[in-house]
């Protein structure tokens, strides 16, 4: 199920830096980065990547790495990431790229000097008519490279500045703490979407169905952890559909033994979710977690979750 073909985006081509570049995407405008999340900020970066591209007839490549280069130097990192690879590709089709460069990030590409890169990768590989990268974009062996150094290796380099608001710039780690600390709207906002975690609908113990709340349940795989509780949210379906629910996200602490899940409830819906993808969009934080001591506490305690996840969502 791919939520770009809801919305109307064109399919895109994903292109592996390692495999050739098709003929006709040679000579593309680049817009390069990681773009984890495709925030205000990134946005703007690939959308003047994109306006370049038209006024001289050229394809639009957006380039993005995975796994994320923090993955690599700090392997221990929590899960931090903000969108998926098949996410990504749609948020950038909807936007108006014509492909998605995927740089595989490994030991080879982390020592290997920026120069050497820029002109391996970027002018000989890619064949790239301009590049446009955010003004602190660093890539190469120590982070060696900059817009200034492809600018010197003779590619022609636009950068544009951070996006900012009254908080100040607008940045993926904004997003992150608050998810962390429960703030939807404030992710919302500086995503210009809700935050979303997509998988594949597992089998589980059973219990919600038992109590009368069938959950989805989804692995949270790479995604970073929004603060643990209960949340307002919608779900994108096969087909496209969009339904809204509530949603468990953590570890359950009323059944044993603990295990983390992103479970999702979703109103006014009876159907078999078992095996396929759906996207779970966070609307609203409700509540932390709590254990309770009977089914019956539990239970009473999710009515008045769902009945204020409805209000709330009605309100949207």
């Amino acid at each position: 199920m791919c939520a770009a073909a809801a919305q109307g985006a064109h399919p895109m081509i994903r292109l592996d830096h390692r495999q050739p570049i098709p003929e006709a995407l040679r000579g593309a405008i680049l817009a390069l980065g990681n773009f984890d999340g495709f925030h205000l900020g990134h946005q703007a970066v690939v959308g003047e990547a994109i306006g370049w591209a038209r006024e001289q007839g050229r394809p639009c490549i957006v380039a993005t790495f995975d796994p994320h280069p923090m993955r690599h130097f700090k392997p221990d990192t929590p899960p931090f990431r903000l969108t998926t690879l098949d996410q990504r590709q749609e948020l950038f089709a909807a936007a108006g790229a014509d492909a998605m460069l995927v740089f595989h990030f490994d030991g080879a590409m982390a020592s290997e000097p920026a120069e050497q890169w820029v002109e391996g990768m970027i002018r000989r590989h890619l064949g790239a008519g301009g590049v446009v990268t955010g003004e602190d974009f660093t890539f190469g062996k120590g982070r060696g490279g900059n817009p200034a150094l492809l600018r010197q290796c003779g590619v022609e380099t636009r950068t544009v500045g951070a996006v900012h608001d009254a908080e100040g710039p607008v940045s993926s780690s904004r997003i992150r703490a608050a998810l962390k600390a429960g703030d939807c709207a404030t992710a919302t906002r500086l995503l210009t979407r809700p935050f979303a975690i997509r998988g594949v609908v597992q089998h589980g113990d059973k219990r919600g169905r038992t109590i009368g709340f069938p959950t989805a349940n989804l692995d949270l795989g790479s995604y970073l952890r929004p603060l643990y509780g209960i949340y307002a949210v919608t779900g994108l379906l096969p087909g496209g559909r969009l339904v809204q629910g509530a949603a468990n996200l953590g570890v359950r602490p009323t059944f044993d033994p603990p295990k983390e899940l992103l479970e999702p409830f979703f109103f006014d819906f009876d159907g078999d979710l078992y095996g396929q993808e759906i996207e779970i969009g966070f609307h609203h934080f409700l509540r932390g977690e709590a254990k309770f001591d009977t089914l019956e506490e539990l239970t009473a305690q999710m009515e008045r979750d769902c009945d204020a996840a409805r209000v709330l969502l009605r309100q949207e």
